[in-house]
């Protein structure tokens, strides 16, 4: 790979680089150690990040003085940060190379974010987009998988994509350029070095153009990709995907009119992982109710819609509430409460009560079983579940309403319906207005 090569893809594909302050991920190895060379050699302003992940002893060391003696021939800036990475994948419950990954991109993030860089520079390449592009295919993946690693994400941008392993070789070798060998490169225990040692070599002998086609390949999907994103971003319009306060509503119905509704609900759903996907296609004729679970969100079957909604953990069950307060940080929002001399604006989010009606402290929580309050305007109490079902809640609305109580008594079912017993009235001395902000 000539220099003018990759100078030539910065300035035609990546010339934000040149405007930037970069921090380049490098091991030592032959493939960051030749992206730090060919970056300074263009004069980027560079600085480099090394993980000494204490793996493989003294080799770990070694790579650890190579990258400092490299940035002093180089005269450019180094971080270096050593992990106990057997001791955080046992504590994470993580493999040694997934606990490796995310202290290497954690590490990188906050450096990023403490001294500004711009972006972090990986070392990527052609033949790992392969080998990412493989290990994807074997595992059942959608159009998203095969698309492989992209080149700029986020921050993180991967300036060698379009480069083979033997552009990088002939570049370092034709420069004299030295780097460490990592001993574990050459174990086939893991599937992508297996895949680079036994599988793509056979490849490559059947058809030495096999990356340039790949490449090719991969192109084509991409512009295949955008395609259909084009066409479910669309689907907005169209009905079939509402946004909602608590997340998305998808409508069985009219999805069903398309000639493939399960590919269309594979393009909705893909990103939120479901994993069990024969699942998801059959809870479009599940009875209301039916619920599945990924990591961080819930899909819901009510009615004809299916409801996506994210998983909170930070939520608290109870609010507390306390006579002096007057404004409370809540997670649906804030209530201001304060003392006024009549009632003025009536709307859905503010009430009035009459205040030698409450019993302090107040409290704020969810749903319990068995809740009913007195809606005001009506005489007579309400099951609040019959009140859910006469308003036409859905499963996702229902379990997001917050109720505003004083002792057992329900106050206002907030942003709904406030209760009679609480109401201002003639002989009413002492007004509060709470109200949701």
């Amino acid at each position: 790979m000539p220099f003018s090569k990759f100078k030539e893809h910065i300035k035609q594909n990546l010339p934000f680089l040149k405007e930037s302050k970069l921090l380049i991920a490098i091991s030592g190895g032959l493939d960051s150690v030749a992206l730090t060379h060919l970056c300074h050699k263009l004069d980027l302003n560079i600085s480099l990040a090394h993980c000494n992940f204490n793996l493989r002893g003294n080799e770990s060391d070694g790579d650890e003085n190579f990258v400092l003696q490299l940035s002093e021939d180089l005269d450019v800036e180094v971080f270096i940060e050593s992990f106990d990475t057997n001791t955080y994948a046992k504590d994470n419950k993580l493999s040694t190379q997934m606990a490796a990954r995310a202290l290497r991109y954690n590490w990188f993030e906050d450096i990023a974010n403490q001294l500004q860089f711009d972006y972090v520079l990986t070392a990527h390449h052609a033949d790992d987009n392969l080998e990412t592009f493989l290990i994807n295919l074997s595992r059942g993946t959608g159009l998203e998988g095969l698309k492989g690693i992209p080149e700029v994400n986020d921050n993180i941008v991967r300036p060698l994509l379009p480069f083979s392993r033997e552009d990088i070789i002939a570049y370092a070798e034709e420069n004299k350029i030295t780097w460490r060998e990592d001993s574990s490169n050459a174990s086939t225990k893991y599937m992508r070095n297996k895949l680079r040692h036994d599988v793509i070599p056979v490849l490559k002998e059947m058809n030495p153009q096999f990356l340039q086609n790949f490449n090719k390949t991969q192109g084509f999907l991409k512009d295949s990709k955008a395609i259909i994103d084009d066409s479910i971003s669309n689907l907005i319009s169209e009905g079939v995907v509402k946004l909602t306060e608590n997340g998305m509503k998808f409508n069985i119905s009219i999805l069903k009119k398309f000639d493939n509704p399960k590919a269309y609900l594979y393009q909705l759903m893909n990103g939120y992982g479901f994993s069990e996907w024969n699942n998801v296609v059959q809870l479009m004729d599940a009875q209301s109710g039916k619920q599945l679970f990924s990591k961080d969100w819930r899909l819901i079957k009510d009615r004809d819609c299916l409801l996506l909604s994210e998983i909170s953990s930070e939520e608290k069950d109870v609010i507390t509430i306390y006579e002096s307060d007057k404004q409370i940080e809540t997670p649906f929002g804030v209530l201001n409460i304060k003392d006024v001399d009549a009632v003025s604006d009536k709307q859905s989010n503010s009430i009035y009560v009459d205040k030698e009606t409450l019993e302090f402290p107040l409290k704020l929580r969810k749903k319990q079983e068995g809740d009913y309050f007195h809606p005001l305007g009506m005489s007579g109490k309400k099951k609040l579940s019959k009140y859910f079902k006469d308003e036409k809640l859905s499963l996702i609305d229902k379990e997001n309403i917050w109720l505003l109580c004083s002792g057992a008594q329900i106050v206002w079912v907030i942003n709904r319906r406030a209760d009679n017993r609480f109401k201002v009235a003639g002989n009413t001395t002492q007004i509060i207005q709470i109200k949701l902000r």
